[in-house]
């Protein structure tokens, strides 16, 4: 049984979502792992993609795999296109489809730190702001050289040719500029932080600075305390700053909202997914209704 704090939790974030002139997604992992897409667990999904790399090492999760210490490059390459087809290929999740349609015809902005490529697949370029990455793009180790390169479908046929758990040596992936390591267009301690990171940084700081007189609602799905310098804690920042600023974190373990914002804000402890589904149903309800 939906309990009553579901329905008044609903009903609060339908109305500033209509209310607001303005709204800020700020999307982290919890986005995506209500999606199915969980890096941080041993599941179904993770098995599907990455079960002989399981086996073999005894990773446990996406991430895990990311950071194994693999014996050998050849290795280490195999596990990174297999990532990279995961990321090219598994459909785009259900709460990403629901939020894109709960926010047609508003004024919005999505700042992310996933590198998975979900937003960006259905949300225009022009809206999004990916900070920390993208999984299908290569950099140099380096980095010797301020490009990045697009990796998606070299990754697939790469994948062709892993032999149980390695690739040829000769298909290891090396710069173009000095001949050195390629690493993964993500955040690192090499992460390449040029013109296509300021570009990303850009947009959002301009949207920012566009709007921020205006009635903003700071939207919080799935931000976890990792990395809170990204999105928590700047989203806290300005909603008690601007003076007709709104925050809600929705998030089943890490919905935090500071005393400072308890007449401001609002935190849902309940599953994206669900809440996104619950949202669009219900606002589709006032659509047809304004219709009759």
């Amino acid at each position: 049984m939906v309990s009553q704090l579901y329905k008044e939790n609903i009903a609060t974030l339908l109305q500033k979502i209509q209310e607001a002139e303005v709204i800020v997604v700020g999307g982290a992992a919890g986005m995506s792992a209500a999606a199915g897409y969980n890096w941080y667990r041993d599941d179904a999904m993770f098995r599907k993609y990455f079960n002989v790399f399981a086996e073999e090492y005894g990773i446990d999760s996406i991430f895990g795999g990311f950071y194994y210490r693999f014996r050998t490059e050849e290795e280490r390459w195999a596990y990174l296109a297999t990532l990279i087809t995961f990321v090219a290929e598994v459909p785009i999740g259900q709460p990403y489809k629901d939020l894109y349609k709960i926010l047609r015809g508003k004024n919005y902005f999505i700042l992310t730190t996933n590198q998975d490529t979900q937003f960006s697949q259905v949300f225009p370029e022009e809206k999004v702001s990916a900070i920390q990455g993208n999984w299908t793009y290569l950099q140099c180790g380096g980095p010797c050289h301020d490009r990045i390169y697009p990796y998606a479908e070299q990754a697939k046929k790469l994948c062709t040719y892993i032999e149980g758990t390695r690739i040829p040596s000769n298909m290891v992936p090396k710069c173009p500029k000095c001949g050195g390591p390629m690493e993964l267009w993500v955040r690192s301690f090499v992460f390449l932080e040029g013109t296509k990171y300021r570009s990303e940084m850009n947009k959002y700081l301009e949207f920012l600075m566009e709007n921020k007189n205006k009635k903003v609602l700071f939207l919080e799905l799935g931000v976890g305390q990792m990395t809170p310098m990204f999105i928590k804690e700047p989203f806290w920042n300005m909603t008690y700053g601007w003076p007709d600023a709104y925050y809600i974190t929705i998030n089943p373990k890490d919905a935090l909202l500071p005393s400072e914002l308890k007449d401001k804000g609002l935190a849902i402890h309940e599953d994206i997914a669900e809440i996104m589904r619950d949202v669009l149903v219900e606002q589709q309800k006032e659509w047809k209704q304004d219709t009759i």
